[in-house]
C-alpha cells in the first residue's frame, strides 16, 4: 500500500488525521494534510482506508 495526498485539494477538515494518526497530520500554520507515513503496514490498511473514505475533499488516493 501506498499513500499518495493531493496539498491542492486539502481542505484541512481533519478527518484523515483522526482516522489513522499514525499516517497523517496536519500542518499548525494552516491545516493541510502532511503525510507522515508514505507505505503504512498491513495494520495500518483499514485506517488508511477508511481516513480516504471520509476525506471530504478526496484528497487521498491508495495505491495497491
Amino acid at each position: 500500500m501506498k499513500v499518495v495526498i493531493d496539498e491542492e485539494k486539502c481542505c484541512a477538515a481533519g478527518q484523515c488525521v483522526a482516522a489513522a494518526p499514525d499516517v497523517f497530520d496536519q500542518r499548525d500554520e494552516d491545516g493541510i494534510v502532511v503525510l507522515l507515513n508514505e507505505t503504512p503496514g498491513p495494520e495500518l490498511a483499514d485506517d488508511v482506508r477508511n481516513a480516504a473514505a471520509v476525506c471530504p475533499a478526496l484528497a487521498i488516493r491508495i495505491e495497491e
